[in-house]
């Protein structure tokens, strides 16, 4: 059963703007392997703004309850480049209080916008 669909777009360009008016914002809202590849290179522009775009989809797939730490929702790619979403602490408290099991993540980026879809099901 579904329990929540959330999607999130992010202008590329006011991403990066945010990303270096503030030095510390890349580090409060992704952990290390969302912010580097497994070959240890900087994920660019575009791929953090699809990260964060599906932290904020998966926040509006609970209902945007607030109280959530960035770090607990993480974007982890498989061997083949699938992405999939990882909770745990504040944002796997709230998922299982809604009965949440499985999380679907989708996103993209082309033209100076990245997206993220979730599907949250029970």
């Amino acid at each position: 059963m579904i329990i929540g669909v959330g999607i999130d777009v992010v202008p590329v360009a006011r991403f990066e703007v945010a990303s270096a008016r503030t030095s510390q914002l890349v580090e409060r809202l992704f952990t290390r392997t969302e912010r580097f590849t497994a070959h240890g290179v900087q994920r660019t522009a575009e791929s953090l703004a699809a990260r964060f775009a599906a932290k904020e989809a998966a926040a509006k797939a609970m209902g945007s309850p607030g109280g959530m730490s960035w770090h607990d929702a993480q974007v982890v790619v498989d061997d083949s480049g699938r992405p999939s979403l990882v909770v745990e602490g504040t944002v796997a408290a709230k998922a299982a209080e809604l009965g949440i099991r499985t999380w679907h993540l989708s996103l993209s980026h082309d033209g100076g916008v990245a997206s993220a879809i979730v599907i949250a099901e029970g």
